[in-house]
C-alpha cells in the first residue's frame, strides 16, 4: 500500500515539474570562481547542489530549461544553468538579467523548468551606435551565442567586445509560442539586425544631387587636358613679347663670367601648343633628359709650352745631419787585411 502511494506522489511530483524559490544574487558578488567573468555576459545562472538532485530525481531532461518569474514585478525570462554550486537558498544571475526582472539584490525570485522549441530566427537590436564600429559583428555574436541557451523577446543582454560592453535586445524570436522565448542550443540559427537606437539614415536624395554637380565649377582640373591652361589663357600670355624695361641689370654665368646682350634672345613660343593630348617623351636607353638641351663640357686640354723649360723645382736639397770630413780618394791608404797577408806557399820540414 505505501509503495503505491509513493509512486503515485511521485508521478504527481512529476507532472509538476521543478518550482522552487531562491534568494538571488548577481554574480559578482559569488565566491571566487574560476567561470565568474564568463557567465557575467552570458545567459546560464548557478543553483545549489540540492537542485541538481531534485532534477535528476525529475528526469528533467537535457537542455535543462528554466523560467525566471519576479512576482513583485511580473516579469519573467528564460535561462540556463552553468553549474551547481550555489549556496543553498541562494541563486547567481549575470547583472543584465537582474536589471531585465527589475529584481533587487537579496530578492526573492521563482525558478521552474521549462521546455522552449529550438530558435530558427532571432532579431536584435543594438542599444549603441557604437556597436556599427565592429567589422564583423555576425562573427562576434555567433561567440557571444556560445555562452547563452535561451533568448527571450525584450531582453536586454550585454556582451564584450574588445574591452567594450554593448547592450543587446532581443526584438523577434521564431518559431512564436506563448513564453516568446527560444533555445539556441544545437540549432541553426539565422540572425538579423536592427538599425542600433540612435542612428540616422542618411539623406541619400541630397548627396545624389551634391554629386550631379558640374565639378568643373569648382575644380576644373578634373576636365580635359590643361585646361588650368585655358583659364588663366596661358599660350597667349607666352606669345607677348618680354618687356626689356622690367630688368635693366645684367646676367652672370655660374663661371663668373658676364652675359652680353646679345645673348638674352625672346623664347620663340609660335609653335607651342597646349591643344589635345601631350605627346609622349621616348628616349633611347641609357639616356636621360632634364628639359633642356645636354652640352657637353669642353676641357682645357692646352698645353704649357713652358713646362719643360721652366722646371718646377730648380734647387738644392740639404740634410738635417752633418756633414762629414770625407778623406781625399786620391791618398791610397793600406788596409788592416794587406798587413796580415797570409803567405802564398807554406813548407814543412820533413827532417
Amino acid at each position: 500500500m505505501f509503495s503505491n502511494l509513493g509512486q503515485s506522489f511521485f508521478r504527481a511530483q512529476q507532472a509538476s515539474g521543478f518550482e522552487d524559490y531562491f534568494r538571488c544574487y548577481p554574480v559578482s558578488m559569488m565566491p571566487s570562481s574560476s567561470s565568474r567573468e564568463v557567465a557575467n555576459f552570458g545567459g546560464k545562472i548557478f543553483l545549489p547542489p540540492s537542485t541538481l538532485h531534485k532534477l535528476t530525481m525529475l528526469h528533467i531532461s537535457y537542455p535543462m530549461l528554466f523560467e525566471l518569474t519576479n512576482q513583485e514585478t511580473g516579469r519573467s525570462t528564460h535561462s540556463g544553468v552553468l553549474e551547481f554550486l550555489a549556496e543553498e537558498g541562494r541563486c547567481y544571475l549575470p547583472q543584465w538579467m537582474m536589471s531585465t526582472l527589475g529584481i533587487q539584490t537579496g530578492g526573492l525570485l521563482k525558478i521552474k523548468n521549462c521546455d522552449l522549441p529550438l530558435g530558427s530566427f532571432v532579431k536584435i537590436e543594438p542599444q549603441s551606435v557604437d556597436f556599427l564600429e565592429i567589422s564583423d559583428p555576425k562573427a562576434v555574436l555567433e561567440n557571444v551565442l556560445r555562452n547563452f541557451t535561451t533568448l527571450t523577446v525584450d531582453d536586454i543582454v550585454e556582451v564584450s567586445y574588445n574591452n567594450k560592453v554593448f547592450g543587446i535586445k532581443v526584438l523577434e524570436v521564431k518559431p512564436e509560442s506563448s513564453s516568446h522565448g527560444i533555445c539556441v542550443i544545437e540549432t541553426d540559427l539565422e540572425t538579423d539586425f536592427a538599425p542600433p537606437v540612435g542612428y540616422v539614415e542618411p539623406d541619400y536624395k541630397k548627396e545624389k544631387k551634391q554629386s550631379q554637380v558640374n565639378p568643373a565649377a569648382t575644380n576644373p582640373g578634373l576636365v580635359g587636358q590643361g585646361s588650368m591652361a585655358k583659364k588663366i589663357n596661358y599660350s597667349e600670355l607666352l606669345k607677348e613679347k618680354p618687356n626689356t624695361t622690367k630688368f635693366q641689370g645684367s646676367g652672370v654665368k655660374l663661371s663668373g663670367k658676364t652675359i652680353k646682350n646679345e645673348e638674352v634672345a625672346a623664347q620663340d613660343t609660335s609653335g607651342l601648343s597646349l591643344e589635345g593630348q601631350p605627346a609622349p617623351l621616348i628616349l633611347p636607353d641609357n639616356q636621360l633628359f632634364f628639359g633642356y638641351p645636354l652640352k657637353p663640357y669642353k676641357g682645357d686640354n692646352r698645353t704649357d709650352k713652358n713646362t719643360n723649360q721652366n722646371p718646377l723645382f730648380a734647387g738644392q736639397g740639404q740634410t738635417l745631419r752633418k756633414s762629414k770630413k770625407r778623406k781625399d780618394k786620391s791618398t791610397q791608404s793600406t788596409s788592416a787585411k794587406d798587413k796580415t797577408r797570409s803567405p802564398d806557399a807554406i813548407i814543412i820540414d820533413s827532417d
